[in-house]
């Protein structure tokens, strides 16, 4: 109808050549605008090709536009693209550039700031092309290049950081270590973004552990907390017990209502310490590693009073832990949690033994790493380590050299042989020093021996293992550092016996006659990975957000390694073949 009402208006000499004048537009069209997409993507990749080759730094904020050095993947990435664009294809942007903005939004979700992957460089650049279009102008190739360098560093920043955590804990700690995970991101991020399959990539580098998901879960709601407001102070004063009438006891009981260890209000016990307060008490002390005796003295009434902001930070910073691990703990392994003193078995995902463990001090604090389990030794021989000889022993055996004899110590030369006490009685001990000992220092076994009736070893290179004492009351204590380095674990015969049950030959009878010897036999068993790990938060197996003190001061020493550029390095293409810090805001 509407071309018979063209030709009643328009002569056929005029209608033909205007309708072949149409069809031809219509069939050119996306002829011409490939060859403008293309033209486009030639005069970025141009740019791209420039920026990089004059080693450009990009800006990190809107305000004050902080430069940092394009990171070496980012180099690589292009140089085996040629310089292609990534992030702009012929239609304009890739859904995978909303993807990553996306991401980095969410990135508190992880403890994480978005602002420390160019975010708001990102938005100002997307917000600038926007406008372009509207007004039907393209954006210009370099600030195309801009953003398109922008996009890839915050990715490698970001995927990175999740991967592998922001500092690498050798940084943070001298006596942790951690085998980190490594992934190839260069090679996974060109079929990502073109196959519009970003978000997917990111969510497998987030680490995969129940833990760490339900850490982010306790960030969030710790974070709601916050924004509510927190929960109120306990007024400082004399401590408190069960029985006692004093008008902070509501302030107390408000505080418990805010965490949940209330679970409601106890409306009848106003300002008397009443069995519902005492309950509350008693499962607040469990949860932050205190003493439950109810008593509400200095230290449960400092704990109460930690600011909500210093646990958002403590969660935090053990989210960034479980970033510095491997993916895969084992189907079957051991965790200690030097923090916690505890240690646990577990067997596909679920807890099948738990124990108490005594760790070192804080002058001999336990390393943290990870090692194969593969034998166990009953009757174990002590050979004195270098400190505690040092510090301990020579200067004993120096008042007196019967102290040798006393506490069932030899010495032992290199070759294996016993010094003979007629040998011991002839050396000048005073001018013996740790570096010329005669030898190591070993103790025989039995009671006395503080490894005690079996040790379990896991080699290492801190000489670290978890062993049976023969100071079995320690373990009543609430803080529990007295070993030089190496963990006493409360039952040992109990993990003796799990660890043995698959040993061929091997039955209670045979384990009760090793656990009886007094010489030295070893024992193998299949490898079981244990993990010494140190944890200040976590969540348990019923929900509850669990804290400990900062026993070593490694929350501490965290903190100034995320604080410090030094600490914190990425490759750099400003300086080729060395380490050149960046600042905070473009971490890898």
């Amino acid at each position: 109808m509407f071309i018979d009402r063209i030709r009643e208006i328009l002569p056929r000499r005029v209608l033909w050549p205007l309708v072949a004048l149409l069809l031809f537009g219509l069939t050119a069209m996306p002829a011409q605008v490939a060859v403008a997409d293309a033209a486009a993507s030639e005069a970025v990749t141009r740019q791209l090709a420039d920026l990089l080759a004059r080693r450009v730094s990009l800006p990190s904020d809107g305000a004050g536009e902080q430069a940092v050095p394009i990171c070496q993947e980012v180099d690589d990435l292009y140089r085996t693209r040629n310089y292609r664009p990534l992030w702009q294809g012929t239609g304009g942007l890739r859904i995978a550039v909303y993807a990553l903005v996306e991401q980095l939004r969410s990135a508190a979700d992880h403890g994480l700031c978005g602002e420390d992957y160019l975010l708001e460089s990102i938005e100002r650049r997307l917000a600038v092309r926007s406008e372009s279009l509207r007004r039907g102008t393209p954006l210009p190739p370099l600030d195309a290049a801009m953003l398109e360098l922008l996009l890839t560093q915050a990715f490698f920043n970001y995927g990175t950081h999740l991967v592998e955590g922001r500092v690498d804990p050798a940084l943070a700690h001298i006596d942790w270590r951690a085998r980190r995970r490594k992934l190839d991101l260069v090679k996974l991020l060109p079929s990502a973004v073109e196959g519009d399959s970003l978000g997917q990539l990111l969510s497998e580098l987030v680490p995969p552990h129940a833990e760490y998901r339900q850490l982010m879960a306790a960030l969030a709601a710790y974070r709601e907390l916050a924004a509510r407001g927190g929960w109120p102070l306990v007024p400082a004063g004399e401590k408190l017990s069960p029985g006692d009438i004093d008008p902070r006891l509501p302030a107390v009981r408000a505080r418990l209502l805010v965490t949940g260890e209330l679970s409601a209000p106890v409306p009848f016990e106003g300002n008397a310490y009443g069995p519902g307060t005492l309950a509350a008490v008693k499962l607040f002390q469990g949860r932050n590693g205190l003493d439950q005796d109810g008593v509400i003295g200095k230290q449960t009434l400092a704990t109460l009073n930690v600011p909500v902001e210093a646990r958002i930070r403590q969660i935090e910073l053990n989210l960034e832990r479980w970033r510095w691990i491997v993916r895969d703990l084992g189907r079957r392994h051991i965790r200690i949690n030097i923090a916690d003193y505890s240690l646990v078995v577990v067997e596909n995902g679920q807890v099948v033994m738990a124990m108490p463990v005594i760790v070192g001090t804080r002058f001999r604090k336990t390393p943290v790493f990870s090692a194969q389990m593969s034998y166990l030794e009953f009757a174990p021989y002590w050979t004195v380590p270098a400190t505690i000889l040092r510090e301990d022993k020579l200067p004993a055996i120096r008042k007196n050299p019967a102290f040798l004899k006393k506490n069932h110590f030899h010495v032992v030369r290199s070759s294996g042989r016993v010094l003979s006490d007629e040998e011991l009685q002839q050396i000048n001990w005073h001018k013996v020093s740790a570096e010329s000992f005669p030898g190591e220092l070993r103790m025989d076994p039995g009671p006395w021996n503080p490894l005690g009736q079996v040790k379990f070893m896991f080699p290492n290179s801190f000489n670290v293992y978890l062993h049976d004492t023969n100071e079995r009351w320690l373990f009543n204590r609430d803080r529990r550092t007295f070993s030089s380095g190496c963990i006493r674990i409360e039952r040992p015969v109990e993990l003796a016996r799990y660890l043995l049950r698959d040993v061929k030959g091997w039955d209670e009878e045979r384990l009760q006659q090793s656990l009886q010897r007094t010489v030295p036999m070893q024992v193998g068993i299949n490898p079981v990975p244990t993990h010494v790990q140190y944890w200040t938060a976590w969540v348990a197996a019923d929900g509850s957000v669990q804290f400990r003190g900062d026993l070593y001061y490694r929350d501490l020493d965290l903190e100034v390694a995320l604080a410090d550029p030094e600490a914190l390095c990425l490759r750099s293409v400003a300086s080729p073949g060395r380490q050149k810090p960046l600042k905070v805001s473009a971490l890898p």
